[in-house]
C-alpha cells in the first residue's frame, strides 16, 4: 500500500509543518525513531479550536478534532521523513500516541475522542498505523484548544 495513495483515496491533503508556538522543535529524530511534538487542534482557519470536553464540547466534535490533528502530525511525520531521506512510505510503525484531552472532571470519554486520531492512522498506514496510546483528561491546553496530540514513530 502506497501512502500516499491513500492519502489521496481519503481526499486528505497534508499541510505544511506548524511554525512552533514556544522553545521547541516540531520534531527530533534520533536513530530510526522520530518524536514529534503535541499538535493542537485547529479550525479551518488554522486558528485554535477552543473548548472544552463536557462542557462545551461533545465527544463526537472531539472526535473531528483529533482527526484534523491526525492530519496535521501526518505533515509534520511527511517533513521529518524527506529529512531522514525518505517519504511517508518510510514509515516502519506509528508506535505511541499520547492525546491529551481539555475536559471537565466528570468527562470519561478521553478514549473515545483520541479514536479520532487512532483510527484516520490505521486508515493511513494500515498494519503499519497500530499503536500503542495514552489519552489523558486535563484541566486546560495551551491556547484554550480542546485536544493536543503527539507521536512517535519508527522509520525503515
Amino acid at each position: 500500500m502506497n501512502v500516499h495513495d491513500r492519502l489521496n483515496e481519503l481526499g486528505i491533503e497534508l499541510p505544511p509543518v506548524s511554525v512552533p508556538a514556544a522553545a521547541y522543535v516540531p520534531f527530533v529524530q534520533t536513530g530510526k525513531m522520530v518524536f514529534l511534538s503535541g499538535h493542537i487542534a485547529k479550525t479551518a482557519e488554522g486558528k485554535p479550536w477552543v473548548g472544552q470536553l463536557g462542557l462545551t464540547m461533545s465527544t463526537e466534535e472531539g472526535q473531528k478534532a483529533a482527526r484534523g490533528i491526525a492530519v496535521d502530525l501526518i505533515g509534520t511525520l511527511a517533513a521529518a521523513c524527506l529529512e531522514a531521506g525518505t517519504d511517508l512510505n518510510g514509515v516502519k510503525r506509528i508506535v505511541k500516541v499520547m492525546s491529551l484531552v481539555n475536559s471537565t472532571p466528570t468527562f470519561t470519554e478521553q478514549h473515545l475522542v483520541t479514536n479520532g486520531c487512532s483510527e484516520l492512522l490505521g486508515e493511513v498506514f494500515g498494519p503499519a498505523g497500530a499503536h500503542a496510546r495514552s489519552a489523558f483528561g486535563v484541566a486546560q491546553i495551551p491556547l484554550g484548544a480542546c485536544v493536543e496530540i503527539e507521536l512517535i514513530a519508527e522509520l525503515v
